[in-house]
């Protein structure tokens, strides 16, 4: 009697959608960690868990996806990654220009912190680039035991390259190994609603809330930009490539990508989730095999926001006047700063001292901000990640469908012609 009504419960279980099971997860969560705070501590360990086998399976998903979609990719076809690097530059400037416009309609002010000396930011622009050129061309065993994804991609690229000539049983076995990691994907994902539990028990029972209580102004503005990208600038660039309601597709990553990369706060482990959902989306794998991991290095909107947004709460706090030419220098700044952010140890809020030099404000006050985004980080970090890894997916298919749309065209007029 006992085994076959848990039967049922299983079945049942895994009829509901993932989303489903992950609010679920959340409200469980949420209610064991405000009952049981230490009584259930062993929880959070399956957050880390969950978060360790995203960040693990990564790499060498991306690694045989793409040396595979090279490798088999017949000549002549087009991929679409113009047209996704232009979005991922449209996105990433248009983020920092909502943001820079935001802080001056509604100027934040800090409480300046200590704490975060020890911690070394980037000297200028050139380091960070140096920093990504220097991340393309790094040992293939490096790259992927440090989940160096323009490494992993760098190689990925010039061994799928290497192996178009080869034997057909060679190409087939590189497609086997990509499908078992895909079937393995399948398996954490499928875990996902006990990890999300995990990590929610955690964030409420270590931070707390309260810690964020005197920084309410400063996160209403990050949080604000954010939420105004995902639902108004986004749809926007999508209608102006597609012609069609926007918000359908944009709903969707937002619930099957943003959800997962909130919690995980990590693009690197959002991307099995990505690469998932495009394949649900009927997306082409030899574009988005390419576009999901580069987008998860370079596509960071979220981030742009958080650079331009505490660099001018910096500047209100100091008193410095901001012309309109440095304002645009600060938009142009933050877009190409976001998108090394992962090249820097400590993502975007280690490059806000880079932004902060614009205007001569010195190092050891941009490292005290620094502090102020570390008191921030469980919710700045998680709407960032949620922002800029879901606008990986959303991108993607827009180029796709933008390209569709402009094949309809062509075939229609030769058709009349």
């Amino acid at each position: 009697m006992g085994d076959s009504m848990m039967k049922n419960l299983l079945a049942k279980w895994n009829q509901m959608s993932l989303v489903k099971r992950i609010v679920i997860g959340i409200i469980v969560g949420v209610i064991l960690a405000l009952a049981v705070p230490t009584g259930a501590s062993w929880i959070s360990i399956l957050g880390s868990l969950f978060v360790g086998a995203l960040k693990a399976v990564a790499p060498i998903l991306v690694l045989f996806i793409v040396m595979h979609a090279i490798a088999v990719h017949k000549s002549g076809k087009k991929t679409n990654m113009k047209s996704i690097l232009g979005l991922y530059a449209i996105g990433t400037l248009l983020a920092g220009a909502v943001a820079v416009v935001a802080s001056f309609l509604f100027p934040v002010t800090l409480t300046l912190t200590t704490g975060v000396e020890e911690l070394t930011p980037p000297e200028g622009i050139a380091e960070v680039i140096e920093t990504l050129l220097f991340n393309l061309v790094a040992n293939p065993i490096d790259a992927v035991v440090n989940a160096n994804y323009l490494g992993i991609l760098m190689w990925a690229i010039v061994l799928g390259f290497a192996l178009k000539n080869a034997n057909q049983h060679t190409k087939d076995m590189l497609g086997n190994f990509s499908d078992a990691i895909t079937k393995i994907v399948q398996w954490v994902i499928n875990l996902a609603p006990l990890g999300i539990m995990g990590l929610v028990f955690d964030a409420i029972v270590t931070s707390g809330l309260s810690a964020l209580a005197d920084y309410g102004r400063l996160l209403l503005i990050l949080v604000g930009c954010m939420v105004f990208i995902a639902l108004v600038v986004n749809p926007i660039i999508v209608y102006i490539y597609t012609r069609k309601n926007p918000y359908p597709i944009v709903l969707m990553v937002l619930r099957e990508s943003g959800i997962t990369a909130f919690f995980t706060r990590s693009s690197a482990a959002n991307i099995p989730v990505n690469m998932k959902l495009c394949e649900k989306l009927g997306l082409d794998e030899d574009t988005y095999a390419v576009s999901i991991p580069l987008g998860a290095t370079i596509n960071m909107a979220g981030a742009a926001v958080t650079i331009a947004v505490l660099t001018l709460a910096t500047v209100n706090t100091l008193g410095v006047e901001v012309d309109f030419v440095t304002a645009l220098m600060l938009v142009v700044v933050a877009a190409v700063s976001a998108a090394g952010a992962s090249g820097v140890a400590g993502g975007s809020l280690l490059l806000i001292p880079l932004a902060c030099n614009l205007f001569g404000i010195p190092n050891d006050i941009a490292m005290q901000v620094v502090g102020v985004g570390f008191i921030i980080g469980v919710i700045q970090d998680s709407c960032e990640t949620a922002l800029n890894s879901s606008s990986d997916v959303l991108f993607t298919a827009t180029a796709q469908h933008a390209k569709e749309r402009r094949e309809g065209k062509t075939k229609v007029v030769s058709v009349n012609s």
